[in-house]
């Protein structure tokens, strides 16, 4: 009889014990940083983002970032962030809020869904297209070719022109694929997003 009531003792005394670690793990502050996105990921046009406030669920705003950098966010309207990286947007988000409505305002900002850049490759590779490459990725033209499927048998990787939108207007770049990889020594040129890539043909 004195083992079982010990025993009920011990059951009863854990249960508040782990009720206790609940309840303090519930008030407990989240920290501002984020927890999906590295704070020093630069967002950027048509992310994703879901924008939060420590205790305040009805101001939660899941949004994409317009072309402009801007998102609109309740009380503050909107918010230039497109450009800036996660952490100096929750400090301007937190500034803003500040000015007339919290005195510490404790925001997060999530990338919910990472803006996909297209580059197209046409000519004389195995298989042509449009292709996707998340924002910041970094993909040179030989990689490019590679994604493709490399080249055909006719192609000619000394005459590949880019078409290239630069300050509204559209560029011509004559590159040599084969001055790319000569000698051993990869070189560099790198794919924008909204690139057009024409492998040429090599007559014979």
């Amino acid at each position: 009889m004195l083992l079982r009531l010990l025993y009920l003792g011990f059951v009863l005394g854990l249960g508040v014990a782990v009720r206790g670690q609940q309840s303090q793990a519930d008030v407990a502050a989240p920290a501002s940083a984020v927890a999906v996105t590295k704070g020093d990921y630069s967002l950027a046009a048509q992310d994703v983002v879901k924008i939060t406030v420590f205790r305040e669920d009805d101001l939660t705003t899941v949004a994409r970032i317009g072309g402009d950098g801007v998102v609109h966010f309740p009380l503050i309207g909107a918010v230039r962030i497109g450009g800036k990286t996660v952490r100096q947007a929750i400090a301007v988000i937190e500034e803003e809020l500040k000015k007339d409505y919290f005195v510490a305002p404790q925001v997060s900002v999530t990338v919910t869904e990472f803006a996909k850049h297209r580059f197209s490759i046409l000519g004389q590779v195995k298989t042509p297209g449009t292709y996707e490459l998340l924002a910041h990725t970094e993909v040179d033209l030989i990689q490019a070719i590679a994604m493709a499927g490399g080249y055909t048998r006719s192609a000619n990787p000394s005459k590949i022109i880019v078409k290239r939108a630069l300050a509204g207007e559209e560029r011509i770049i004559r590159v040599n694929g084969k001055d790319l990889t000569r000698d051993g020594k990869t070189k560099s040129f790198a794919v924008l997003p909204g690139d057009t890539i024409v492998v040429a043909e090599n007559f014979f």
